[in-house]
């Protein structure tokens, strides 16, 4: 199976550590978020890799090379501009004739990409998003009104449910028709273009840990959990 991993990013939130290393490079305990990654993609059944890249791609490339020191086979794809997260897709199209994998570079999570992959395979959508339930709490009293600044209820401290994406998606080949050559594109305009298509995205519920290390608290977060977690994530090579 084959993976695309979003890796071209300037990791902005994560400055000033970015600005002379990418963030899939950003150390995890011993070892880059990204080989995490790949560790848990090759334990899934992922033997090529096509990482797509942009700011400071010469690091990326020269630590992953070929990706050989995984059992993976690894190329690259260089954005000239930055394209969205789901754009570099149309770039790499003519790679991905079968079922593939894409996720972001800076995840980490004790997801089994392998119950993910089944769970696509027999959804029969044409996608599936990893997706974890978050609770958002509101501390302060929020007014409900109607359309003419009436109150219609008021709730103290409310705590609301959201399902939000974990960055892990299975995709079949044609999501690629969606996406236009040469322009920047997010995975929420996709899915809400599929959607318009009356394409059928399903959405994959995980319990498990999952944290995005986009904030410079959610990455001191995430390396102090690392250590604890390190069994679940790497699996036998902990």
């Amino acid at each position: 199976m084959k993976a695309v991993i979003l890796a071209g990013g300037r990791g902005t939130r994560l400055a000033p550590y970015t600005k002379i290393l990418p963030k899939p490079l950003m150390p995890i305990g011993d070892l880059p978020i990204l080989e995490i990654l790949l560790r848990q993609m090759k334990r899934s059944g992922v033997d090529e890799v096509i990482l797509t890249v942009g700011h400071l791609a010469e690091l990326l490339h020269a630590f992953f090379n070929d990706g050989s020191r995984w059992g993976l086979k690894i190329n690259y794809s260089l954005e000239d501009k930055p394209l969205g997260t789901a754009g570099p897709l149309y770039l790499v199209r003519d790679q991905l004739t079968e079922t593939f994998m894409v996720s972001n570079g800076d995840v980490l999570t004790t997801l089994d990409m392998r119950d993910l992959v089944r769970f696509h395979r027999q959804s029969g959508a044409v996608a599936t998003i990893a997706m974890h339930k978050r609770q958002v709490k509101i501390d302060l009293g929020v007014l409900q009104l109607n359309g003419s600044n009436d109150l219609v209820g008021y709730i103290e401290k409310p705590t609301y449910d959201f399902h939000v994406s974990m960055g892990i998606y299975i995709f079949e080949p044609r999501v690629l028709d969606y996406i236009s050559e040469n322009t920047y594109f997010d995975f929420p305009d996709l899915v809400l273009k599929m959607l318009d298509a009356q394409e059928r995205v399903v959405g994959y519920p995980f319990d498990g840990y999952w944290q995005d290390l986009g904030r410079p608290g959610d990455y001191e977060q995430a390396v102090e959990d690392f250590e604890a977690l390190r069994p679940l994530i790497l699996g036998d090579e902990a």
